[in-house]
Parts: C-alpha cells; sequence; structure tokens
C-alpha cells in the first residue's frame, strides 16, 4: 500500500464521477504495504479506497476483482468493486470469457490498471487473542465454502513455481546458514507437493495473504466478544490448497511476533472455529505442519525479494525478512507437536 504512482486529484474526480458516485472530495495516499499504490477517496456517495495495480496485468486482474464481487453477493463482508456503468460485463460462462474481454470492474488510472472499491468499518487488531482468532477461523471456511462455485481459476501466482524461480535470485544475498536453509526446505517443498497426500488436498480459490492488517474488526466491541467485520487485500488470491490459506492464518495470527513461536491457545481457537464450519480432511490433518513451513517459506523469499530488490516508492518500507526465517526454523522444529495438535482437534 506505498505511493509508486501519483495520482492527481483531477484524474481520480473524474474516475469517480464516471461511475456515478459523485464529486470527489478528499484524496490521501495510504502507508504501508510494498506491491500497489493506494489511496482513500472521499466521494459523495461514501469512502472507497483506490488501488492502482503495479505489478499485475490486466489479464490477471478479473480473477481478483470477480472473486472479491463474488464472496460479497455470498453475503462474506469484503469490500465489493465498484462496476464502470459504461462497460457491459461480458456474456457466458466466466471460464469461456476471452482473457482480453473489456471487464467491468476494471478501470484505468495514470496509466495503469486501478480498481475502486467501498472502505471497510472498523480497525486492524494487531494483538489478536483467541476470540479474535477464532472469528478469523468461522469467517475463512466460509470464504473458503462460498468460493466453491467461483468458475475462474488462476493459480497462486506466488506459490511453488514462482518461490523456485525466485530462490536463485535471492541467494546471494545470504549468509551461509541462511542458504542452506532456504535450499534445504525448498527441496522438502517440492518433495511435498509431488506427494499423493498433497494431491488429495481439497483446493479452491484462497486469499493467500489474509494477515492481521488485512482484517477488521468493530471498534466498539470489547476484547473478549469481538466482531469481525471485513476482510479486504484480495491481490495475492489464487486457486491452491484451502490447506495453505489456513497456514498462512496461523503463521500471523498464532505465533509469538518477536520469536516466531507457535502459540497453542490462539492456533486451536483458529483451527477449532474453522471447524465447525468446514472440519479438517485426514490429508489436511496429516499435512498441516509442511502447510506451515511452507507459508513461512513463501513470506520468506518474498520479503528477502522486496528488501534486496527494492521498487523506487514514496511511503515504501520493506518488511524484515529475518521474521519469517525465525517463524520456518520454529515450524520446522516443532513439527511433531503441531501434528499431534492437529489430531487432537480431530478427535
Amino acid at each position: 500500500m506505498a505511493v509508486f504512482t501519483e495520482v492527481g486529484f483531477d484524474e481520480a474526480d473524474a474516475l469517480v464521477r464516471r461511475l456515478g458516485l459523485g464529486a470527489l472530495s478528499g484524496l490521501k495516499g495510504i502507508e504501508g504495504g510494498i506491491e500497489n499504490t493506494n489511496y482513500f477517496a472521499s466521494t459523495e456517495a461514501g469512502e472507497f479506497v483506490l488501488t492502482l495495480f503495479e505489478r499485475l496485468g490486466a489479464e490477471q486482474l478479473p480473477y481478483y476483482l470477480c472473486l472479491m464481487k463474488h464472496l460479497a453477493a455470498h453475503g462474506l463482508p469484503v469490500p465489493e468493486p465498484v462496476a464502470d456503468p459504461a462497460v457491459a460485463p461480458p456474456t457466458g460462462h466466466a471460464l469461456q470469457i476471452p482473457a482480453g474481454a473489456p471487464c467491468e470492474l476494471l478501470h484505468s488510472v495514470a496509466g495503469k490498471p486501478a480498481a475502486l472499491v467501498r472502505r471497510l468499518d472498523g480497525r486492524s487488531e494487531l494483538a489478536p487473542g483467541a476470540p479474535h482468532c477464532a472469528e478469523l477461523g468461522r469467517l475463512l471456511a466460509r470464504m473458503h465454502l462460498a468460493a466453491r462455485d467461483f468458475p475462474r481459476i488462476q493459480p497462486n501466482l506466488r506459490g511453488l513455481a514462482w518461490w523456485n524461480d525466485t530462490c536463485p535470485v535471492v541467494l546471494p544475498y545470504l549468509e551461509p546458514a541462511q542458504a542452506r536453509l532456504l535450499r534445504a526446505e525448498l527441496a522438502y517443498q517440492n518433495h511435498v507437493a509431488a506427494s499423493s497426500a498433497y494431491e488429495a488436498l481439497p483446493r479452491g480459490p484462497v486469499h493467500a495473504d489474509l494477515f492481521r492488517d488485512n482484517v477488521m474488526f468493530d471498534s466498539h466491541a470489547s476484547a473478549d466478544a469481538p466482531r469481525l467485520t471485513g476482510v479486504f487485500d484480495f491481490y495475492f488470491a489464487g486457486t491452491d490448497s484451502w490447506l495453505f490459506d489456513i497456514a498462512v492464518c496461523l503463521n500471523d495470527w498464532a505465533i509469538d511476533l518477536p520469536t516466531g513461536r507457535h502459540d497453542a491457545v490462539r492456533a486451536n481457537a483458529l483451527l477449532a472455529a474453522y471447524a465447525t464450519v468446514r472440519p479438517l480432511t485426514g490429508a489436511e490433518r496429516a499435512l498441516l505442519p509442511a502447510m506451515l513451513r511452507a507459508a513461512a517459506l513463501r513470506f520468506w523469499i518474498s520479503r528477502l525479494w522486496d528488501f534486496h530488490l527494492p521498487r523506487e516508492a514514496s511511503m515504501l518500507k520493506a518488511h524484515d525478512p529475518t521474521h519469517f526465517e525465525r517463524v520456518l526454523r520454529e515450524r520446522a522444529h516443532a513439527s511433531f507437536d503441531l501434528a499431534a495438535s492437529a489430531d487432537a482437534l480431530a478427535a
């Protein structure tokens, strides 16, 4: 959510007027994040977030935008993209729509593909307790089930293929011990991905980046009885195993941030709440430790890449890659205990 591309007030005003939202009254760049340019946009019709996509192309973006629209239509608290009334939605089955077909949810601002979504109410909880994790677990399971009939398919663009391609790029920046860990874990994940157990994992659209700062809670609710009000930033979504999505959440919501150590109370709250909506399969319980390592590896590699090969932007602050190195080491060390925890939840 850094600002890579400066957007003029008049250009943003022209967009919101074209979308039928009245005049623009305020435009403010959003600090944080490292992928896209984001602005808060205030209009006569309410509060919105304007996103300019800096890496993703127009051929990939309809997947994310249509997924958000699909989930919103199923009653889930996600930011629904605003459609351009002048662009007719393509007819026919979504899988048969040509890649270059116009998308009424995708716009152009400052020469970049862009989207405008309604701003969610609430605030992020950066120090979540077990009740917050339970809220997230239930919502995540609902999202997975609601997206089962989403017809578009797009692989997780930050999945195993990307890890294999990016690892050689970041290895020169690592100390020998770090390089050994990265090579060993990548080899292990390739081995897991080739297994029959991995093939048996349930799959579908996943968020793949559901960190604490991508979830909103009612700011007036108590910590003992939180109310989740929204989930946003779907721009790493893709078709992948649901277990990977769960693991990404556990690696942020259910660890001690300074050490990367597993927090069993929060993890069990998240998993138990998820299971009330969709119980884990045997294959998922068996591969939970491996998938926790996979999720840690994914974010270690991406943070190494962003840290050592940064892009020019105002308000940009790259995340510390050593955080997910710690998480990966902890997950590999504690895999036996995590497997026992998963089995206990199934009992």
